[in-house]
């Protein structure tokens, strides 16, 4: 039922974090396989929708019949897909955006800017 996809969607989710996310190199191996696989998808989506389009347009309750519907159920899978993919690009995309635009914690802290304003005519202390 519900609660076991919910149950397994968790698992997956623990694993990718565990497994995928927490290695940069393999995280970023993950994001090019899943941009490619969401290109490729994309791609082919749009090219088989408008040749099916075009098919059940043109032919109807025939073409329906003759593959048309599978061929429509394929688009609808095609384009789960490929969000799938995307999903999975843009979670790779966060973990290393935030890897690498995050100060690590062993830094030294920077320090403060002066809020005091600038008088140019004041000659330079030091």
């Amino acid at each position: 039922g519900p609660d076991a996809v919910a149950g397994r969607a968790i698992v997956v989710s623990r694993w990718f974090r565990r497994v995928v996310l927490q290695r940069r190199w393999l995280t970023f191996i993950v994001m090019g396989l899943a941009f490619l696989g969401f290109g490729v998808g994309t791609l082919n989506l749009i090219y088989v929708a408008q040749a099916n389009l075009r098919l059940l347009f043109d032919y109807g309750w025939l073409a329906l019949m003759d593959g048309g519907g599978r061929q429509l159920f394929e688009l609808l899978l095609t384009g789960y897909l490929s969000m799938s993919a995307y999903l999975v690009f843009k979670a790779c995309e966060y973990r290393l955006v935030h890897w690498l635009s995050d100060a690590p914690t062993h830094a030294a802290p920077v320090p403060a800017v002066s809020q005091e304003p600038i008088d140019e005519d004041r000659p330079a202390a030091g």
